[in-house]
């Protein structure tokens, strides 16, 4: 009785290990053969010279902040006691609390 149990329960574990395979059969184990299923409709001239073209300005960023460019208007004076202020009406998020 014990044997035929334990034969159950391998038989059992051995059909779950199978139908938890997500892949195919065939040798797709994880998806390491992804490529071969895809079919290009570029040629790969194209693609490098699409990135080539895209690098020249790949590290330009954005535009420059237009906030950057505005003179202050207020000394650094003011700003610290309005920073002071602010802090005394704890209306600063400081922290996680931010």
């Amino acid at each position: 009785m014990q044997t035929a149990r334990i034969l159950t329960i391998a038989a059992l574990s051995a059909f779950a290990t199978l139908g938890a395979q997500a892949a195919e059969l065939n040798g797709d184990l994880y998806g390491t053969d992804f490529e071969s299923k895809v079919q290009s409709v570029r040629s790969a001239a194209e693609v490098r010279a699409e990135g080539q073209k895209a690098l020249a300005s790949f590290n330009d960023g954005p535009v420059a902040d237009r906030y950057a460019k505005t003179p202050s208007t207020m000394e650094r004076p003011a700003v610290r006691s309005n920073g002071a202020i602010a802090l005394r009406a704890n209306s600063i998020a400081t922290g996680e609390r931010s």
